[in-house]
């Protein structure tokens, strides 16, 4: 069982800047896929950022690129998203979700939610115009 915890969220005006962190339980961190979705008022869940097992491998949603990075802290099991320029539209509640220990190492990285099993209780970001 894994267990994630985000925090960082608030509210910001356009233009401003947060980090999202999300602490993650278990000894085989390095190995897990991490994602971040959000979901906006009265919209599905979308997603937003993914890193594979590697730093290298990251993964974008066209509405963020340029603008939000992903990353990871093995040794602190933590992943971070750092969220620059930020626009009205990313306002949502941003959950943190990781696929849990893989058995085998890949560069592959996930971007539906159905990819993940295991999901953080959400953080709320609001961004004023």
């Amino acid at each position: 069982q894994v267990q994630l915890v985000e925090s960082g969220g608030g509210l910001v005006q356009a233009g401003g800047s947060l980090r999202l962190s999300c602490a993650a339980s278990g000894r085989t961190f390095s190995n897990y896929h991490m994602g971040w979705f959000r979901q906006p008022p009265g919209k599905e869940r979308e997603f937003v950022a993914a890193i594979g097992q590697s730093s290298g491998s990251t993964s974008y949603a066209t509405s963020v690129k340029g603008r939000f990075t992903i990353s990871r802290d093995n040794a602190k099991n933590t992943v971070y998203l750092q969220m620059n320029n930020l626009k009205p539209e990313d306002t949502a509640v941003y959950y943190c979700a990781s696929r849990g220990p893989e058995y085998y190492f890949s560069n592959d990285v996930y971007t539906r939610p159905d990819e993940y099993g295991y999901w953080g209780q959400g953080t709320q970001v609001t961004v004023s115009s």
